[in-house]
């Protein structure tokens, strides 16, 4: 791919990113609201950042799934309520979105939609409990990049690096949550990726860089409980897999370098 300059990218609290140029910016997955969270996530450890974009900037959230630390129904109810400002989602969620009171642009698997310099298309994640998630990809000139809200592995890797691939970005979800909820069957199985997994996930999607995201900030066992040292872990397994895996703190910027094309 050509140079990327133009475009740049944030990490924000937990499974937000955002991808912005000019007067637009996609954010999928933001969180400013935790209250929601409390009894099954706890609280953040620490105050989150600052998503509030420049005067004149139109904002395009985009969820991957329901959950509340994805879904975020106040300010997805302020977005689509902003002039020149919309919410997207894969279709199966729209009316959902819709009871909620939040008016979504819903777009089928595969489907692609533009947005300003972006192109958003969803593609297969797959949820620990099973409910409806995508992984959102986003193109603009120079740049191609995929976000995975919480997902667990999967099989479907290999198509989407088929399709879609080679990915200057890949976010991938690496705390390995533990998860234990009144009315599903507890496993020791992880309900997201663990560092391990998401390091393989961006060997199989050719991914120039992973970037971890959803870790280090909710942590409440034993509803809750993340697993040990998951950003050493991705790191390391990163490094021995000859992958660019980065870790960049609440709301920094997202190094990347282009890929060829």
């Amino acid at each position: 791919m050509s140079s990327a300059e133009t475009v740049t990218l944030r990490r924000l609290a937990w499974a937000g990113v955002e991808v912005a140029s000019g007067d637009d910016r996609i954010v999928i997955d933001a969180l400013k609201n935790p209250a929601d969270l409390a009894g099954f996530q706890g609280m953040p450890r620490r105050p989150l950042p600052s998503i509030e974009a420049s005067p004149g900037v139109r904002t395009h959230a985009f969820v991957t799934h329901l959950h509340p630390d994805h879904c975020d129904r106040l300010l997805l109810a302020e977005y689509a309520a902003t002039e020149g400002c919309t919410v997207g989602c894969h279709t199966p969620i729209v009316d959902v979105l819709g009871g909620m009171g939040i008016t979504a642009v819903a777009q089928d698997m595969g489907e692609r939609r533009k947005i300003g310099p972006f192109t958003t298309i969803p593609v297969p994640s797959h949820d620990w409990r099973g409910d409806d998630q995508v992984a959102w990809i986003v193109e603009a000139p120079g740049l191609r990049v995929i976000h995975f809200g919480d997902t667990i592995w999967h099989g479907k890797w290999w198509e989407i690096a088929r399709e879609y691939g080679p990915f200057d970005v890949a976010f991938l979800p690496i705390a390995g949550v533990m998860a234990r909820r009144e009315g599903i069957t507890p496993t020791n199985q992880p309900a997201t990726l663990t560092p391990e997994q998401a390091v393989e996930a961006a060997v199989v999607l050719g991914a120039s860089t992973a970037c971890a995201i959803h870790y280090d900030l909710f942590n409440n066992p034993p509803y809750y409980t993340e697993q040990h040292d998951v950003r050493g872990r991705f790191l390391r397994a990163a490094e021995a897999r000859g992958i660019n895996g980065i870790a960049p703190g609440d709301g920094k910027p997202v190094p990347f370098a282009a890929a060829a094309a």
